[in-house]
């Protein structure tokens, strides 16, 4: 099947950089992602969800979880403040 598409500026980088480090035609190339992305195993293999299994843990000796949280205050009050000073 012949077809017109109009693609991303992005996506047709990708398609090139994969068509140069394949040394494939793009024809074969596009016509591969497409299959990859589109299979039904691959459908179904997006849809299962990652789970995060979590441990115990502790802090070592002498390190304060209280000044960790003041720290995450500051450097976030400095980045709003630096964007504010920009304009942003």
């Amino acid at each position: 099947m012949r077809t017109t598409l109009t693609l991303d500026s992005d996506v047709a980088k990708l398609i090139e950089e994969e068509v140069h480090r394949q040394r494939k035609p793009i024809k074969q190339v596009v016509n591969e992602a497409l299959r990859r992305g589109l299979s039904p195993q691959m459908t179904a293999q997006r849809r299962k969800r990652f789970r995060v299994r979590p441990h115990a843990t502790t802090l070592q000796p002498g390190i304060d979880a209280h000044d960790l949280n003041r720290l995450a205050d500051e450097l976030e009050d400095e980045a709003v403040t630096g964007k504010l000073g920009r304009g942003g």
